[in-house]
């Protein structure tokens, strides 16, 4: 009964790519995605500050 395992053929042993065709209307630089997030915590430090 052990010898008769399920081999999965290398290639497809649980490897999925899903959307591999779909291209994003909205597109961020990873620049503009650091600067948004310095903002942000920019923003939040300002707040905590000014909220005592």
């Amino acid at each position: 009964m052990a010898d008769e395992q399920i081999r999965m053929p290398s290639s497809g042993g649980g490897l999925v790519r899903y959307f591999e065709d779909y291209k994003s209307k909205i597109e961020f630089s990873p620049y503009a995605v650091i600067v948004m997030i310095v903002i942000v915590i920019f923003i939040e430090i300002l707040i905590h500050t000014l909220g005592k």
